[in-house]
């Protein structure tokens, strides 16, 4: 793909090129979608430690007395729930129970909040919770004046251990703290979107060189280059969802398997509860499952599913996974045969049967 004069650039952009990355134009940005090979990197991660610039990703900042209150009104996961140094995964929807977007929000103190937002999404989200906060609650996104910096994989607590000046084995699952990286005061979060262990960097761009540079000096053979490439291999096999492919205002997290992301019970009114309260009572139409092929072939987006020559769902993602060294994708099948063991899968012109599974495919050992 070439780029475009309207892509935009991250601040590490030089840094990639100068190691050599292949850029792509994604969500606007232009971003390094490998470095080697895709399935190197995905097993560096998988057995020692990945980097990844995630800075497309937007940052958005809420605070005011009722910023929190404001913000859960949105959410369908309980905001309230949070807090200072935890963060939480939701969804926001619209009225029809639709999925705006999935996101994790950050308390940083009692009046403020971080949502990490969806980059290609970002300008309809900020649009979506602007209209929605009243009184003296601000927003402020911060996407451009920040960098964030994923470093995945068993071995990233060790690395990020020698250049940050806070105890990172104290720093829990959801959980985030501010210290010095490099000398450079960033917001670090054990948070990521690969299956692994790891953390997400959040700081200033005037120090996204000085951090990116010294993560690599610290991590050594140990420490890989990671791109988009391998970030979505990783994130299928670990089952998590992407918005715009798996969910999107045209499903729902009750069908989408985030049921457990709808507080019902614990929280008042959200944006969409009405029509997720019906959806609850009547049943989804549809259910998110996993696939395996049996067979040969590369699972893609768009693949019709069918049981004996009938049309019973779609794929949503797909591809190759490196770590179980099979073909896995994602997608919606009709809920009358959500139970089914196998399904065929329309690769081009050819049928292969697929074994059906509840993701994720992948789980790290503890």
């Amino acid at each position: 793909m070439s780029e475009s004069s309207e892509t935009k650039k991250v601040p590490l952009h030089e840094r990639h090129v100068e190691q050599g990355a292949r850029m792509v134009p994604f969500a606007g940005y232009s971003m390094p979608v490998k470095y080697g090979k895709i399935k190197e990197e995905h097993r560096s991660v998988r057995t020692s430690a990945g980097l990844f610039d995630v800075s497309h990703m937007g940052r958005v900042e809420v605070r005011g007395p009722e910023a929190i209150d404001a913000v859960n009104r949105l959410m369908t996961n309980d905001v309230t729930a949070l807090t200072d140094g935890r963060a939480i995964y939701t969804v926001m929807c619209n009225e029809q129970g639709g999925i705006i977007d999935d996101l994790v929000i950050y308390r940083l103190g009692e009046d403020r909040l971080l949502l990490c937002i969806n980059a290609a999404n970002r300008q309809r989200d900020i649009a979506h919770i602007g209209a929605a906060l009243t009184g003296g609650v601000e927003m402020e996104d911060q996407s451009d004046q920040t960098v964030q910096i994923a470093i995945q994989g068993p071995k990233a607590e060790e690395i990020l251990a020698k250049i940050a000046d806070t105890d990172l084995e104290s720093i829990k699952f959801f959980r985030c703290r501010k210290a010095d990286v490099a000398g450079v005061s960033t917001l670090v979060a054990r948070t990521g979107y690969t299956g692994e262990d790891g953390f997400e960097l959040y700081l200033p761009v005037d120090g996204g060189e000085e951090v990116f540079d010294a993560l690599l000096d610290a991590g050594g053979d140990e420490l890989t280059l990671c791109g988009l490439g391998c970030r979505d291999t990783l994130r299928l096999e670990a089952g998590l969802l992407l918005h715009g492919q798996d969910i999107d205002e045209s499903t729902n997290p009750l069908e989408a398997g985030l049921g457990w992301l709808v507080k019902f019970d614990a929280k008042g009114d959200f944006i969409g509860r009405q029509a997720l309260e019906e959806v609850r009572q009547q049943g989804t139409s549809r259910k998110l499952r996993g696939f395996v092929l049996q067979g040969r072939g590369v699972l893609r987006p768009g693949y019709d599913l069918q049981i004996e020559g009938e049309a019973v769902g779609r794929v949503t993602s797909g591809g190759y996974a490196p770590t179980l060294e099979a073909s896995i994708g994602l997608g919606y099948i009709d809920r009358e045969f959500a139970d089914a063991d196998t399904v065929d899968i329309i690769l081009r012109r050819r049928s292969v049967s697929a074994k059906v599974v509840d993701p994720p495919f992948y789980k790290r050992s503890k």
